[in-house]
């Protein structure tokens, strides 16, 4: 069984700065891009970054300069380096992943999601 596990959530001041780490593990044979999405109270899941398996990235319009997605591909781990951080980037945010297990065809995964919370 594949598990995306999110860690590095929390509550920061605006202006601050965090970064979530989402490590895959279980049977992989191979990940492809992986994702973070948020989703805040009342609001919809949004995508916030990718990165694909080849090292291109693209961000959504609300965090470009502000955030950075990076993977290691060694450790099958997703990051993403969180700045400037504004009230309004408060939200659970969710690790998403299209991995191959052995013997079997691409599926999408999901985290159990981390809260960040941006607040004086």
């Amino acid at each position: 069984q594949v598990q995306l596990v999110e860690s590095g959530g929390g509550l920061v001041q605006p202006g601050g700065s965090l970064t979530l780490s989402c490590a895959a593990s279980g049977n992989i044979f191979n990940i492809y891009t992986m994702r973070w999405y948020r989703q805040a109270p009342g609001k919809q899941r949004e995508l916030v970054a990718f990165v694909s398996n080849l090292g291109s990235t693209n961000y959504a319009d609300s965090v470009k300069g502000r955030f950075t997605i990076s993977r290691d591909n060694a450790k099958n781990t997703v990051y993403l380096q969180m700045n400037s951080l504004k009230p309004e980037d408060t939200a659970v945010y969710y690790c998403n992943a299209d991995i191959q297990p052995p013997t079997a065809r691409v599926t999408n995964y999901w985290g159990q999601g981390t809260q960040v919370t941006v607040s004086s």
